[in-house]
C-alpha cells in the first residue's frame, strides 16, 4: 500500500473509531504491523496531526489539520445524525459507510462540546431495509454510470413481473421511503423509464457512452416534471 494511502486511511480510522483506539485496533484498520504503525503515528504528528496517546493506552485525534475549524447549532447536529442513521433502509451499505465516514470528518472538526452532543443526539432513527426496497445489483457499477455517463443493460423484471432486457441511459436515482428507483432514458421505449432496483436482475456496461446528450435527457425530464408528466415504471 502507498505511504499517502496508508496514512489518509489511519486518519480516517482516528476519526471514525470510538477514543481511545488501541494501537492494535488501528494496525487491523490500516492492514500493517504495530511497529509501522506506530512510525506512521509519528509522521502524522510531524505533519500537523494532535493525535494524544501513546503505545498500551490508545490514541485520540484532537485537532485535524486537514479539516478546517467548524460549528454547527444543536439542530443541524441532531439532523446530520438523524439522516445518516435513516439511511440503512435503502439497503446500500456503501452509501451507508460513505455516510457515516463523512460525519466522523465533520465531528473530527468540531470543539470537544459539540462532538459529545453527536453522540449524545436525542433524535434517533433505528429503520431496516425491506425487500421491496432492497436492491440485487452492484449500486457501485449503477451510480459510477449515471456519473460517468455510461449505458447500461437491463435484465429487469417489470411490475407485471415478465423478465424484459433493456438498453438505457442512466440518468439519476432516486430513494424515498417505499421504493429505490433508477431513472433512465430507455431505448426500447423510445422514453423515460423508471426502474424498480430491487427488480433488476443484472445491470452490466454497453460500452457507450451517452456523455453528448445527457444535459439535453435532464432539461427534457425537468421540463416534463413541471408540466406533471411521470415516467412510466
Amino acid at each position: 500500500m502507498a505511504r499517502t494511502d496508508r496514512l489518509m486511511r489511519l486518519m480516517d480510522a482516528l476519526r471514525r473509531l470510538p477514543a481511545p483506539v488501541t494501537a492494535a485496533r488501528l494496525a487491523s484498520e490500516t492492514g500493517v504491523s504495530p511497529r509501522q504503525l506506530y512510525r506512521d503515528i509519528a509522521t502524522l504528528r510531524a505533519g500537523g496531526a494532535l493525535i494524544d496517546g501513546e503505545a498500551g493506552l490508545g490514541y485520540r485525534l484532537t485537532e485535524d489539520p486537514a479539516l478546517p475549524p467548524q460549528s454547527f447549532s444543536r439542530l443541524e447536529i441532531e439532523a446530520l445524525r438523524l439522516a445518516v442513521d435513516s439511511l440503512p433502509r435503502i439497503g446500500d451499505d456503501e452509501l451507508v459507510d460513505a455516510a457515516r465516514s463523512a460525519l466522523s470528518r465533520i465531528v473530527a472538526t468540531l470543539p470537544e462540546r459539540q462532538a459529545l452532543q453527536v453522540n449524545h443526539s436525542a433524535l434517533r432513527s433505528f429503520t431496516t431495509v425491506t425487500d421491496r426496497i432492497r436492491p440485487n445489483v452492484d449500486m457501485t457499477m449503477i451510480r459510477n454510470a449515471c456519473w460517468n455517463e455510461e449505458e447500461i443493460r437491463l435484465s429487469y423484471r417489470d411490475l407485471r413481473n415478465q423478465l424484459t432486457s433493456r438498453e438505457i441511459r442512466p440518468i439519476g436515482m432516486s430513494y424515498s421511503e417505499n421504493a429505490l428507483l433508477l431513472l433512465g432514458w430507455c431505448h426500447l421505449r423510445n422514453d423515460f423509464r423508471l426502474f424498480h432496483c430491487n427488480r433488476i436482475i443484472e445491470a452490466t456496461l454497453t460500452g457507450h457512452s451517452f456523455r453528448p446528450h445527457r444535459v439535453a435527457l435532464l432539461r427534457e425530464y425537468a421540463s416534463r416534471m413541471r408540466d406533471g408528466h411521470e415516467a412510466c415504471r
